[in-house]
Parts: structure tokens; sequence; C-alpha cells
């Protein structure tokens, strides 16, 4: 979600007053067709500019990292002021589309990587390639091909994976196991090293009268980040980024996938999600985990600040237990939500300038300091605490390791709807593992046959 999870309430922050309306035409070539040298990357020479920012960057610490760089932004070039809105991820995802093809479509916007997201606006050219400011600026040096590709389209959009890139992300995640470390003690269970060894866990809390697992799946996508650590237990990553990727060459319809869904129908009959999951929102089904109720949560690393101010020392993440001890761990992960340039920006060096700014190895330390994860230039950070370190650890063990698996979400158009309510059925046992898979296949197959 990118994945990014997911408040309902809205805030709307505004910082320096509008001086033109955002959206208004603008002479500059398109951005495919400049060549870097032709890119200014003296942001004080630019004049006065305001860009509008709608972001989703609304939890602590992904709130405090990006209102503590615009400040210092401001402060530097004092001719670019930067007028922030920021909305939930699910409220973002859906104004933003109506919002980019009006007259007054923000300047900069953090699009999902998904293809219901950035690909349709790829698609309808709605937002730029960056391509001549990362040359420009030296992106392309500062990120791996492997963190580019999750940003990169081909301009018609029917190639993910590669092609221009369209966004430059701040923040890393991986999805992995926020275990209650107090609770582990006084269960008397180790932290297990393999995939056997954690699921002999789960029956051993349930015995005792805990809550293996906690899961709020009303919105429908956590159950998403639940499966996708299942699934890559037991199917080949080769065909997990296929799939999600929503490229030809793999089917849902295999053994291994069906393996994955009987696991998620197995924890339900066994009891060890905690009780309403379907029915509980994704924020209080985390929060009841930092007062106490579930062994573990299995969540992404943008919760790590929330949780930690929460729970102190009584937490730790952990990448979810590979198949044998010792071996790769495969799960769910890649960049946060990107930045992007809007085709109606007023002033795209601006923009760019910005991006560029709160990307950079300083903004990097900021980042960490406020209790996020960078997305490059991990290993070089200091987290703030010990939950902070554990994530950092988490994530370069994973992208070192070649273990991050794309969201699956990201496949189709459509995918992010249909997986969704797919995987709510399943845990609702209104649809079998089979029926599951059948529904899943459709809109994947329905979309590579386009060609």
């Amino acid at each position: 979600m990118n994945r990014t999870a997911l408040p309902t309430s809205l805030v709307v922050l505004a910082l320096g007053l509008a001086a033109c309306a955002p959206g208004s035409s603008t002479s500059e070539p398109s951005a495919s067709a400049r060549p870097a040298s032709d890119v200014k990357t003296d942001a004080a020479s630019l004049g006065q500019v305001t860009l509008t920012l709608w972001d989703q960057e609304v939890r602590g610490g992904g709130n405090a990292q990006l209102t503590k760089l615009i400040a210092q932004f401001q402060a530097k070039y004092p001719n670019i002021k930067i007028n922030r809105v920021s909305r939930s991820f699910d409220d973002l995802n859906k104004t933003l589309r109506l919002a980019l093809s009006g007259n007054d479509a923000p300047d900069l916007v953090q699009a999902n990587n998904t293809r219901s997201q950035m690909g349709e606006f790829v698609k309808a050219k709605q937002i730029i390639p960056l391509d001549p400011w990362m040359k420009a600026y030296g992106w392309d040096k500062r990120y791996s091909q492997a963190l580019r590709s999750v940003v990169s389209y081909s301009p018609d959009a029917k190639t993910f994976g590669s092609g221009n890139l369209y966004g430059l992300p701040q923040v890393g995640e991986v999805v992995g196991l926020y275990v209650d470390t107090k609770k582990l003690k006084a269960l008397g269970l180790e932290m297990p090293k393999d995939w056997a060894a954690f699921e002999s866990s789960l029956a051993t809390a349930k015995a005792k009268g805990e809550v293996p697992l906690m899961l709020g799946n009303l919105d429908k996508w956590p159950a998403i980040h639940v499966f996708g650590v299942v699934q890559g237990q037991d199917v080949k990553p080769d065909v997990i980024r296929t799939l999600g990727y929503g490229n030809k060459g793999a089917s849902w319809k295999t053994p291994e996938n069906q393996k994955a869904m009987q696991t998620l129908v197995d924890w339900v009959d066994k009891g060890y999600f905690n009780n309403g999951f379907n029915g509980q929102g994704y924020d209080p089904a985390w929060q009841a985990f930092t007062k106490g109720q579930g062994l573990y949560l299995i969540g992404g690393t943008w919760l790590q600040a929330d949780i930690s101010k929460a729970m102190g020392n009584d937490v730790t993440f952990v990448v979810p237990p590979p198949a044998q001890a010792g071996g790769t761990s495969y799960t769910t992960g890649a960049s946060g939500q990107p930045f992007s340039i809007t085709s109606k920006a007023k002033n795209p060096d601006a923009a760019a300038a910005f991006i560029n700014f709160i990307t950079t190895p300083e903004a990097m330390k900021v980042i960490a300091e406020t209790e996020n994860l960078p997305v490059v230039d991990t290993k070089e950070q200091k987290a703030p605490n010990a939950l902070g370190q554990a994530v950092f650890t988490a994530f370069d063990t994973t992208t070192t390791s070649n273990g991050l698996l794309p969201y699956l979400d990201w496949a189709t158009p459509t995918m992010s709807d249909t997986i969704g309510a797919a995987l709510q059925d399943l845990l609702a046992k209104k649809a079998t593992p089979d029926q599951t898979l059948d529904t899943l296949e459709k809109d994947y197959s329905a979309f590579t046959a386009k060609g």
C-alpha cells in the first residue's frame, strides 16, 4: 500500500501562501524531451514559486520527517513555498485521480506505485518522467536499479518494472513480524528461527489463552500483507514477482498458491486471529496490539514510530522466519509511496529540487531520526531506539539477500480491489482457496492477455 497505512482522519497543513493557482499552464517542454543539461538545478535562481504538495504522511514518524524537511527546504530556498495538503492513504487514493484531471491539480503528489494509481497516471500522461532530473542530480547513482524498478513504467504503462522513472521514494518498506517480547518470554517461547517454529509458537500462544495474531481487515488490504508473508514460504520468488508486477508468464492456479491460501484458512479454523478481525479496522488492531493484545502483529515498517512510542523495549521487529533456519526470508516490501511531478506543475525544476532535497543523504538522517526507514544508505544510519535498529536490520537483510517481493495489488489496475475482497471472503469462509485463486487468476489473465 504502499501499502502504507492509513488513519481515517484528514489532516490539512498549509505552509506558506499560494502565489498563483496550482495547475496553471506552463511553457516548459515535456520532461521526456528535455536533456539533463537543460535542467535547472539552482533552486535559488528559479524566482518566486509556490508548489502545492499532496502527500499521505499523516502518521507520527512520516509527518515528523516531512514537516522538518519542508521547513529546512523553505529556510534554504525562501523563494519557494510549499503548500502542503496531507490526507490519509485511503483518502488520497480516492481523490487523486479526479484532482489530476482538473485545472487545479497539485504540482507534487505521492502516487501509489500500483498499476491502478501510478500506472493509470502514466498512461494518462498526468505525471511526468523524471529521467532528466535523475541524470542531473545523480539519482541513478544513489538509488539502485532494483529500487528504481518499482517506480518505473514504459510510457504507455504496459510494462511495469522498467522504462522511465516516474517517482522517487524517501522510505523503504518491508512486511514482517512485530513481536511482543514480554509476552513471548512469559509464554516460555524463543524467537522462532524457522517457519515450523513460528507456527508452533502460534499453537502454544492459543493453547495458553493468548491471541497469536492480531489483524484488522475491515479495509480489506491488510490481509494482502498477511497472505504475502505466507505466500513467500510456498511459492518461488520469481513467480511472485511475475504475478506482482502483472507481467506474463505465471499463474495463480498452482499447488503452491493453493497451499498458501489453505494456510490462512487453517489459521482461521485454529482461532489464531483475534475475534472479529474482518470487521475491525487496521488502526484499532495495531493499537490493541500495543496495549497487550496478541503475541504477533504482521505489519509493515511504517508502524515503527507509533509502536515504539507505545511499547518501548517490549517489542521488536523481525523478518518472517524462513522455511529452513539460516535460509533466505522472502516477504513483501519495496519502497514507500514515491513523490511524483504532475504534468500541470507550474515549475517542474522547482518540484524536482524539492524531491531531491527530501531524498539526499542528509534527508535520510532526518528520516532515521524521526523513526522512519531510510530507503537508501540504511546501513549508515543510526536508529533512535532498539525497535528502529531492528527495522533497519530487517530491511538491510532482506534487500541484500534479494528477499523483497512486490506488493500483490500492484499487478493490474483492478487487482487491489479484487484481491482485497477475495481474501476477505476467504477469511470469512465465504470462498474456498480454489475459488479465491480462480478470482485472482481471472483478473490477472484478463490483464496480461491484453499484451
